[in-house]
């Protein structure tokens, strides 16, 4: 529910996992655009659900020179019907070596519930970019032991990654807020042996702007249902 901050009364309904899941792969593509080496061409994703598919649709729509995209799923087995949603966009086929996967790709995605470490640390090769999804909860994680130390660490907000993203395993570790790179207040220089990683935990701020611009162009074009509302 959109809510007008200056009197309470409520402006409309919208479906808010639609909402939370096109903005989250939103912030993904703003992850890769930032820190993923533009020449990249080959993906490695870890899950095969909703966020995956959106991280997915993102990445190749914004780095054409992605050619290759090696999945693994949770029973590590194909999905044919993930498959079919990107083959025309890519050659995309499941592995079972999460190791080798990981080394070999220029981008690494993990989009899953976050139960545990997804690969060794040692995988991670110089000039690899990984965009984390699962870790946002206390308690959660997808990278192992060891990783942050070596990387260059992008999150969308400090305080909240310390507390219940990847950052919270190495919550030493510096980092530089996405929106410091896109509003200019910080510049970064990406070195070619560079291993950067994007901690996504995800803001509720995201999810009202989103919202405000759907009520926006619903309110210009008449789409939706209009409901009386005595107040």
């Amino acid at each position: 529910m959109l809510i007008d901050p200056a009197t309470g009364r409520p402006l409309c309904l919208i479906d808010g996992n639609a909402v939370t899941t096109v903005r989250t792969g939103a912030a993904g593509g703003l992850g890769l655009q930032q820190f993923a080496r533009p020449d990249s061409t080959r993906l490695c994703l870890f899950g095969t659900g909703v966020q995956a598919r959106i991280q997915l649709d993102f990445a190749l729509r914004l780095l054409p020179s992605l050619r290759e995209v090696l999945y693994i799923g949770v029973d590590g087995r194909r999905n044919a019907a993930f498959e079919e949603g990107f083959a025309a966009r890519c050659n995309i086929a499941p592995v079972t070596d999460r190791n080798a996967a990981v080394a070999q790709s220029d981008i690494v995605i993990t989009a899953t519930p976050g139960a545990g470490a997804l690969f060794d640390p040692d995988a991670v090769q110089p000039g690899t970019h990984l965009n984390c999804v699962g870790a946002d909860t206390r308690g959660k994680r997808e990278l192992p032991d060891g990783l942050l130390p070596r990387v260059r660490l992008f999150v969308d907000d400090r305080t909240q990654a310390q507390q219940i993203g990847e950052t919270q395993w190495a919550p030493d570790t510096p980092t530089t807020e996405l929106g410091d790179l896109l509003n200019g207040k910080t510049l970064v220089q990406r070195a070619p042996g560079d291993i950067t990683v994007f901690d996504m935990t995800g803001l509720a701020l995201q999810d009202l702007t989103v919202a405000r611009l759907l009520h926006e162009r619903a309110t210009a074009t008449g789409t939706g249902t209009r409901l009386a509302w005595p107040w």
